[in-house]
């Protein structure tokens, strides 16, 4: 039978198979032979060995189609970053260092702003201005009026997703949204998990339906930029790419260089203010860190 990981726990691995039964496995010792882990979102294959108490040992991982580093999980396909419009205001500081982390390890993200019931259609515009052009896919949504969600659940369909965001900004509410009628099922797949020795907070997957997992990432309250030269760190700014072509020196920093065609830009409104000042405190954080080495 062929499954995915959902939770790993202390040599546990809790597989959720195609009818929505959670199967508590063991991995089989050739793993160990060969130093291969599995991971939370491998689509696996697995013997029953007890179908009673729901009870398996992995056979098979099954080829990954990618592998996060942090957190350690395979076959997510993107990221979907939840912040409210108001109460709590929007940290866009978290986001884009999130950003920055997602482009690092190969996801696409998605940018969802929860709670535009209370929030002024101003905001919303200024939300839109300043991440039009950062490649991502932005969406408004109110998980109180049910607003938004129908989209939001399309853009989700049939992927793996990892959704993160600080604490107060609706996640528990939306992802309740997105599970509809499935919600049960959740529950019971939670209490079979919960019901091991173990129950210290670890990634998860969350079945939305047969194909379609969301990963809760327990962590992301505060990022740090791991393994990012200061050098690569505007790669990561999709709307500095039109404009670096003015630029005298590349590489160019866009900091502090005569004839810049990014800074120009952002003279002339054509790149927010708001992205270039969270790039420049990303740089200085990263070329701190850099000094702190040697």
């Amino acid at each position: 039978m062929q499954g995915k990981i959902v939770k790993g726990i202390a040599g546990f691995y809790y597989v959720h198979v195609p009818d929505g039964v959670v199967y508590e496995c063991k991995a089989k010792g050739i793993f160990r032979k060969e130093k291969v882990r599995p991971l939370v979102g491998d689509d696996v294959d697995i013997e029953i060995t007890h179908a009673g108490d729901c009870e398996g040992n992995i056979m098979r991982i099954l080829p990954r189609r990618s592998e996060l580093i942090r957190p350690a999980v395979a076959n997510i396909d993107q990221a979907l970053l939840i912040f409210a419009m108001a109460k709590p205001e929007p940290n866009f500081n978290l986001l884009d260092r999130f950003l920055v982390m997602m482009r690092r390890q190969g996801l696409d993200c998605i940018l969802c702003f929860n709670k535009q019931d209370i929030a002024e259609q101003a905001k919303r515009e200024q939300i839109a201005r300043i991440y039009e052009n950062s490649g991502c896919r932005v969406l408004f949504v109110s998980a109180a009026r049910q607003e938004g969600i129908d989209i939001l659940s399309e853009t989700l369909r049939s992927k793996t997703t990892a959704v993160a965001g600080p604490s107060g900004v609706g996640k528990s509410s939306l992802v309740n949204c997105l599970q509809g009628d499935k919600q049960m099922e959740t529950g019971a797949i939670s209490e079979k998990i919960a019901r091991g020795k173990h129950t210290t907070r670890h990634t998860e997957l969350i079945a939305v339906s047969g194909d379609t997992y969301i990963m809760d990432t327990p962590g992301f309250s505060s990022l740090s930029l791991f393994d990012i030269q200061k050098e690569e760190l505007r790669g990561f700014y999709t709307e500095f790419e039109p404009y670096e072509a003015g630029c005298r020196f590349m590489p160019c920093a866009h900091i502090h260089e005569p004839v810049c065609g990014v800074r120009e830009a952002l003279r002339e409104g054509l790149i927010s203010q708001v992205r270039y000042d969270n790039y420049v405190a990303f740089y200085e954080e990263l070329k701190e860190k850099e000094k702190r080495k040697y």
